[in-house]
């Protein structure tokens, strides 16, 4: 009933917006046909008429919505191919939303009931906005990804790829990289390397974010600058600094120390990666220290705690999750970093940026769009960890999750 009371006016409303939307989809799918003009005409026409439909058949939401995602996925077929009857599903399924969406006055159920309709229009459009920049951002990604199961040796889709044919796909670029030492090694390489580095920038950062916490630590805000820095000087400022420094400091551990070529090239490999985790352990972990109750650390001394005691018992577990996100942060940090490895290591420490980057420049091989859908996936899982984990830290400092 609350809903109802707030529909707003089809022709002023619903269908003007419905219709600019749909006017854009045809506008990008009447440019593939080199008539974009008609193309937004037709799909103009398209929006209204699913407006109209919205409107007339509120109580069938269901029903309507799977009837227009079906006649746009056969238009789609009769026109073009499956690939062109994919698109349309997908497009039936976002203007059918759209229109019930507006028909039913929905967008103003998520704002409070004083906003004005200026403010409630600035609402909704800025979850546009942050929706389409969304967009923007992870749609490079799918092509890779989509590219990676190509039966080719080329990067291109084929006709049997546009058409969903099963002869067009294939995991064979998958099985390169997970069966060869072309690309194994590499990523044994990554795998040693990043969680080492991860280890020493949780470590370190943790510490500092704690010593600069305090407040009478003198000129803390010029520390947490320099700490910082290597987030804000460009990385390629940043490798050829720590290549003229750890140049001389392998020499000195080979000569005097008498240690190994290849374990000297890891070490200064990791310090590196370290240096470059450590600003966001010390970010994330800071975060975290903001809503830290002190009264705590105070009542464990009070009781005979000494500060190692009340640092493992009382402050870490409540910094905890801060300092596994700083650690993931760091994680991917080193995981994914090529500059500075090219600088500061050898042929023996290339890690598995450093393979799709000789690859990309030597070789085009589709091999690296599978290694490239590989770490994709995994970035995915570990930032989803983070986001857990902040949320949990919000909780524990009784804050409520944004």
């Amino acid at each position: 009933m609350l809903i109802a009371e707030k529909r707003p006016d089809l022709l002023r409303f619903t269908m003007p917006l419905t219709a600019l939307l749909a006017a854009m989809f045809g506008f990008v799918g009447g440019n593939m046909a080199a008539q974009p003009m008609l193309g937004a005409l037709i799909g103009a026409l398209v929006g209204c008429a699913i407006a109209f439909v919205a409107e007339t058949n509120l109580m069938r939401r269901t029903q309507v919505r799977w009837g227009v995602i079906a006649v746009l996925a056969i238009a789609g077929l009769v026109f073009g191919n499956v690939g062109t009857a994919v698109s349309g599903a997908i497009i039936g399924a976002v203007l059918s939303w759209t229109a019930y969406w507006l028909a039913t006055g929905a967008y103003g159920m998520t704002v409070p009931i004083y906003y004005t309709p200026a403010q409630t229009l600035w609402h909704n459009t800025f979850k546009f906005i942050c929706g389409l920049i969304f967009f923007f951002l992870v749609a490079p990604l799918i092509p890779v990804m989509w590219l990676s199961f190509n039966a080719e040796d080329f990067f291109t889709f084929t006709p049997e790829m546009l058409n969903f044919q099963a002869e067009g796909y294939s995991l064979k670029h998958y099985r390169d990289f997970l069966g060869t030492d072309e690309w194994m090694v590499p990523l044994k390489n990554s795998l040693i390397i990043a969680p080492i580095a991860t280890i020493i920038s949780v470590t370190l950062g943790t510490l500092a974010a704690i010593g600069l916490s305090q407040s009478h630590v003198p000129g803390r805000q010029a520390i947490m600058a320099i700490l910082i820095s290597p987030m804000i000087v460009p990385l390629i400022i940043s490798a050829t600094g720590m290549f003229f420094f750890y140049a001389p400091l392998g020499n000195w551990l080979e000569a005097t120390l008498g240690l190994s070529q290849s374990f000297v090239g890891f070490v200064k490999v990791i310090l590196a990666h370290a240096v470059l985790g450590i600003p966001f352990v010390i970010i994330t972990v800071t975060a975290t220290l903001v809503g830290f109750d002190r009264s705590l650390t105070r009542a464990a001394a009070s009781m005979g705690a000494n500060p190692v005691t009340t640092f493992f018992q009382v402050q870490m577990p409540l910094i905890l999750p801060g300092v596994i996100s700083g650690g993931l942060f760091a994680f991917i940090t080193s995981f994914d970093e090529v500059v500075v490895v090219l600088f500061v290591g050898s042929a023996q420490q290339q890690t598995l940026p450093w393979q799709m980057f000789t690859g990309l420049r030597e070789q085009i091989s589709p091999t690296i769009l599978a290694a490239a859908t590989i770490l994709v996936i995994v970035s995915i899982m570990l930032l989803t960890t983070v986001e857990l984990l902040r949320r949990r830290s919000e909780r524990l400092r009784g804050l409520s999750p944004a």
